[in-house]
């Protein structure tokens, strides 16, 4: 794809990052310092984008800087795992696509939250695997405790909410889509 092909290309794609994200362009403006007027320019290709503009906004994403811009594959399959910390809790990405179906390393101090947390509903589906410690899930009237090797998925529209009962950090592999990432990875937990 030549240069033009690939600066064309932004502006749909940070309308979709966003849209995916279920997130505003005020929202946008007040995470990156960039004003409104700027974001709907660039989304719309009336702006072409900066390297500083691009840069922030790969930042507030959460997405490598390649990924953002649509850049051609390298022919390097690896994905760099880049360690997010949010609320206590570790979330590695293991997946690079931005919007469907994302896949997370997620590490759970122990005795991660240090309270009771209530239960939360959002749109989408969940499915998670236990690769080591326990994960107490609760689910709608459910209380389980999950062990390594173990799995639960559900939807993720009946109440659910989680725990590491545990001494040892617990780690899990997890499935959701751009719906369920928002929840996890960018809800705040209730007030001690």
């Amino acid at each position: 794809m030549d240069l033009d092909g690939v600066l064309q290309s932004v502006g749909p794609r940070l309308r979709a990052m966003r849209q995916e994200r279920g997130t505003t362009l005020v929202e946008l403006s007040t995470t990156t310092g960039i004003s409104v007027s700027t974001l709907s320019r660039l989304e719309s290709g009336q702006r072409r984008p900066t390297l500083e503009l691009l840069l922030l906004l790969a930042r507030a994403y959460q997405v490598q800087l390649d990924e953002l811009i649509g850049a051609p594959v390298t022919g390097d399959p690896r994905v760099h795992l880049r360690p997010v910390e949010r609320f206590g809790m570790t979330y590695i990405p293991l997946s690079r696509r931005a919007g469907g179906l994302q896949a997370y390393k997620q590490i759970y101090p122990p005795h991660w939250p240090g309270y009771e947390p209530e239960q939360r509903v959002h749109e989408g589906y969940e499915w998670l695997y236990v690769l080591a410690g326990r994960l107490r899930l609760r689910l709608g009237p459910h209380d389980v405790v999950l062990g390594a090797g173990e799995v639960a998925e559900f939807d993720t529209r009946t109440p659910h909410a989680f725990v590491n009962p545990g001494d040892e950090p617990t780690e899990v592999l997890a499935l959701f889509g751009p719906q369920g990432e928002r929840m996890h990875v960018r809800a705040r937990p209730a007030p001690k």
